[in-house]
């Protein structure tokens, strides 16, 4: 049985292990923040990643680490999904998700909040191992001279890794195609 939205254990934080009967798109989310830096300039991208096939749903670029930015991108993620109550939401511990304006805004769509256990990044390996796919198959690849060039080809790179980049583990689909054959059976 899934807890309610905004149960937490003792320790204030939901375990992500205990949460992974879900079995369908938007059901389970998770989000991190992560930065390139280009030149001496930064940019942070923050995405939110289904869990059930691996699909960026929404993400939001921004040249600092600001708040807004993951307010907008959990906006853009709410737009996707007609009733969000019976989702949960996974992220670290960092300073934004601990906000009282993020868990409220998660707490009024009834979205369950799950944060990862203090430092331990393997509870949010889904994301970590999409910014080392992205750094590895597009960032480290070549020199960028300027933000506005890298930000293009992240948006490039993401509808690439949605539509068209076929994951083993998705047996050789694409997030997209998964989500669609999820639909189809």
């Amino acid at each position: 049985m899934l807890p309610s939205p905004g149960a937490t254990h003792s320790n204030g934080v939901l375990l992500f292990a205990e949460l992974q009967q879900r079995q369908k798109p938007n059901q389970k989310w998770a989000t991190d923040i992560t930065e390139f830096n280009v030149s001496g300039k930064k940019l942070y991208l923050s995405p939110v990643i289904d869990l059930y096939n691996q699909e960026i749903v929404s993400y939001e670029l921004s040249e600092r680490p600001s708040f807004k930015s993951v307010m907008t991108m959990l906006e853009k993620a709410f737009k996707k999904v007609n009733n969000p109550g019976s989702l949960l939401l996974h992220s670290d511990q960092g300073w934004q998700y601990q906000m009282k304006q993020y868990q409220h805004q998660l707490q009024e769509k009834g979205i369950i909040q799950s944060m990862s256990r203090k430092g331990n990044c393997l509870d949010n390996a889904v994301v970590e191992n999409f910014f080392g796919t992205i750094k590895s198959e597009l960032f480290y690849l070549k020199k960028y001279d300027a933000i506005s060039q890298l930000k293009k080809e992240i948006k490039d790179y993401i509808n690439y890794y949605n539509n068209d980049r076929i994951k083993l583990n998705l047996n050789g689909m694409s997030p997209i195609q998964y989500r669609a054959h999820h639909y189809r059976n």
